[in-house]
Parts: C-alpha cells; structure tokens; sequence
C-alpha cells in the first residue's frame, strides 16, 4: 500500500459556516471526512491536523511548524500534500522550497477558494487532484489547483480573477 501525507493548515477549504453568528470561519478539521467520500484503493491517506487558521493569519512562526512536520516525515519518504489558505499559498511554499531545496518526494500546496461542502466549491476537486498529482510528481515543491499545476516558484494568485496564474514567485 502506498502512503500519502495531508498536513491540514485550514484556510478556506476548512472553513464552516456558523448559523449563530452567520460567519464562516475556520472552527473544526474537516478534511479527513472527505477523504472518506473517495474512493482509493492501495492508498495510505494519514492526516495530519497542525493548524487551523485563515492564510492571512499565518505566521513565520506557523511556517516554521509546517516545516519542522515535513522535517519529522522526511523518513518516510512518502509524498505531502498541504492544505492551506490561497492568500499566502504561495509565500508558505517559496519558503518550503528555500528551507527544503534537496526534498526527494513532492510536496503539493492546495486550497479552495469556496470551502468543502459549500455549493460550488472547488475544495473536493483540488484535494482530488492532489491526491493524484502528488503520486505522479517528480521531487520538488508545486501548487495544484483548478486542474492545473504549477511549480512554487512560478505561480501567483491573480486577485482580480480570483485564481491562480503562472508567475515569477514573486509576492505582490
């Protein structure tokens, strides 16, 4: 059987909706019960819930715990996937990529930009295909959402459009 690892951060693919205060926030892990809904055979999936919190609430400190769990299953040599919020995806990868630069299995960044089990969102879809993309991935760190992939270092959130595009690795 083959494993895969999902470090859960929260952003907004975790988010649930609140009918006492009528807000969506960041409240519980819910990433395990959909992992549950698909179908994977010969597939380890092992969770890993770190963190909960909105990407615009990240720290350097938060980073830095990212880093040191991806650290603690470098001997597993199996492939990572991270849940994380779409406003600092991408500073939290180019950091990875800088603290990790001989990583020898591919770490996949997702997100959503409508959390899981909202109509419409996109949660499901991009944890999906991260499943799959981070299985067939060489080493390194990537981004992968909206059906598409893109190495950290060359991906950018478009605000505008609300999705992301190829880019410098620039933060703006």
């Amino acid at each position: 059987m083959r494993a895969i690892y999902v470090i859960t951060t929260g952003g907004t693919i975790e988010k649930g909706y609140s009918e006492r205060t009528g807000t969506v926030a960041n409240r519980r892990n819910k990433i395990q019960q959909y992992l549950q809904l698909l179908r994977l055979p010969g597939l380890e999936v092992n969770v890993v819930s770190l963190l909960n919190k909105d990407s615009l609430e990240m720290t350097d400190k938060d980073r830095e715990l990212i880093l040191a769990t991806i650290r603690g299953l470098l001997n597993e040599r199996a492939p990572i996937i991270i849940t994380h919020g779409t406003d600092t995806m991408v500073q939290t990868g180019l950091f990875l990529k800088q603290e990790l630069p001989d990583i020898e299995f591919p770490v996949v960044l997702t997100g959503a930009m409508a959390p899981l089990g909202f109509e419409a969102s996109d949660g499901l879809q991009n944890l999906t295909e991260s499943l799959l993309a981070v299985r067939l991935l060489p080493p390194g760190i990537f981004l992968v959402i909206h059906n598409q992939v893109f190495p950290i270092d060359r991906v950018r959130k478009d605000h505008t459009l609300s999705r992301f595009v190829p880019g410098d690795g620039k933060l703006m």
